[in-house]
């Protein structure tokens, strides 16, 4: 017969304290939510403060500059209405009412909306009625086709199609139902009666190395005086390279980069930003109190908990930028080819071999790459981003190329081309390149580019 019995077992556990947790989360904290966990420790421990708040603009100075009339005697702004039959009680409860029913009916206009309202105060007849209509509705956000118009109406010649498409494009947003932005560029320039010298050759050939800010470069191909170059480029800039955005319900999302890289005298510079993060400091009069020693020992205690809280919440704000800029050297260092060629330079790395470069544990290295973004000149990238396995899927060590590597090449190669190749044509001109792929692999990676649209390619 078996019995149970109690019996004491001594084991080791690690239990990690409320310090380690705010530690680790401030690890993982974008500059935007690090500013925001700042305010929240300020506002819990009076024994940390700021000593310099070095941002550009203040929340409230941004506030007061939105609404100049705001603050000391200006709470109620209709208090001192010159109305005599103004009530504030009563007027505030219909307004909130109306303001409620107002709101809850109310939403913005869509792209499709605003261009099929346009349209039906058009003269035209039923046919070309009916393309627009499908035309509009097969736009996206941007603006752009969906599928291949010519596609959508079946039937119908291509002469008419082309005729209600640029009466389309011609519509507020101007340079809508097109196949990308580039196109959209061509069509708005193209719109004006008199556009500068060079906007058509720029728009053509030379979009990418004005993105880069070659300027000079431009010039001297185009063999343009820099009057004429700046108006082009101030044309150029006019332009609204997504049409449809305005019109769009979803919120833009705005990112501050954490780190910035520049090369100067061919050396690679690392700026970590932060000018976004106050200076913290030790209240002068709990740190005055700690000196002092009161007698009565719960003060002591209090004054001495939240003075090492608040030492403790700077060292783990000096630890998390020391490890970002750590992790930073180590991408530069890894990926030279990305800061001096652009997307296409990229090589397999993992989190493994970052963190066994500068001594951590990967799960320090995904931590602190996570939500941050560096600013380089090709663009603002997620640090994640710089992280990509090979194309054998084999880490770092299966091949010499990335997997976003080559998916830029892809994407140069459907440019150059200006045609519409076929996944096996693609996977020849990749192999002719040393790179060994198959064509559903091909297939894939276009997809991931957004260039699976076989009428999106033809006219990239």
């Amino acid at each position: 017969m078996q019995f149970q019995r109690a019996t004491l077992v001594a084991e080791q556990r690690q239990k990690l304290s409320p310090q380690m947790i705010q530690s680790i989360r401030l690890m993982a904290l974008p500059v935007q939510e690090l500013q925001e966990a700042i305010q929240a420790e300020i506002e819990a421990n009076p024994a940390l403060e700021i000593i310099e708040d070095r941002s550009t603009l203040s929340l409230e100075r941004f506030r007061n500059a939105e609404n100049p009339g705001a603050g000391a005697g200006h709470d109620d702004p209709f208090e001192n209405s010159s109305d005599p039959g103004y009530s504030s009680r009563s007027s505030s409860d219909d307004d909130s009412k109306r303001m409620f029913m107002e709101g809850s009916i109310a939403r913005p206009e869509t792209l499709q909306e605003h261009l099929l309202y346009q349209l039906r105060l058009q003269t035209l007849d039923k046919t070309h009625r009916l393309v627009g209509e499908t035309l509009i509705q097969n736009l996206n956000d941007d603006g752009f086709h969906k599928e291949d118009p010519y596609s959508l109406c079946p039937g119908i010649g291509r002469d008419i199609i082309d005729e209600t498409m640029n009466l389309v494009r011609r519509l507020e947003p101007e340079g809508s139902c097109t196949a990308n932005y580039r196109e959209s560029l061509h069509v708005q320039a193209n719109l004006d009666e008199a556009p500068p010298k060079g906007v058509s050759e720029i728009l053509t050939d030379y979009l990418e190395l004005l993105e880069k800010g070659k300027d000079a470069e431009i010039r001297k191909k185009l063999r343009l005086s820099q009057e004429e170059y700046e108006a082009a480029v101030r044309f150029i800039k006019a332009l609204a390279p997504f049409p449809g955005r305005r019109y769009s319900a979803e919120e833009p999302k705005y990112v501050i980069p954490d780190l910035k890289v520049r090369v100067v005298d061919n050396e690679f510079v690392i700026v970590l930003n932060d000018v976004e993060i106050p200076v913290l400091g030790i209240n002068p009069f709990f740190d005055k109190l700690s000196s002092e020693k009161t007698k009565d020992k719960a003060t002591n205690a209090f004054v001495r908990e939240n003075i090492g809280q608040a030492k403790f919440f700077i060292r783990s704000i000096q630890q998390r930028n020391q490890t970002l800029l750590k992790v930073a050297r180590a991408i530069v260092e890894h990926q030279r080819g990305f800061f001096l060629r652009g997307p296409k330079g990229l090589v397999p790395l993992t989190l493994k071999d970052v963190a066994e470069e500068i001594g951590v544990h990967e799960t320090t290295v995904s931590r602190i790459a996570h939500s941050k973004y560096m600013q380089t000149e090709w663009g603002i990238y997620d640090l994640r981003y710089f992280f990509t396995n090979s194309i054998t899927g084999a880490g770092s060590q299966g091949s010499d190329f990335s997997k976003e590597g080559v998916k830029e090449v892809i994407r140069e190669i459907i440019v150059a081309e200006n045609a519409a190749l076929s996944d096996r044509d693609i996977m020849e001109v990749l192999s002719q390149k040393g790179i060994k792929l198959a064509r559903r692999t091909v297939a894939k990676y276009r997809g991931e580019l957004d260039l699976d649209s076989s009428f999106n390619r033809r006219h990239t």
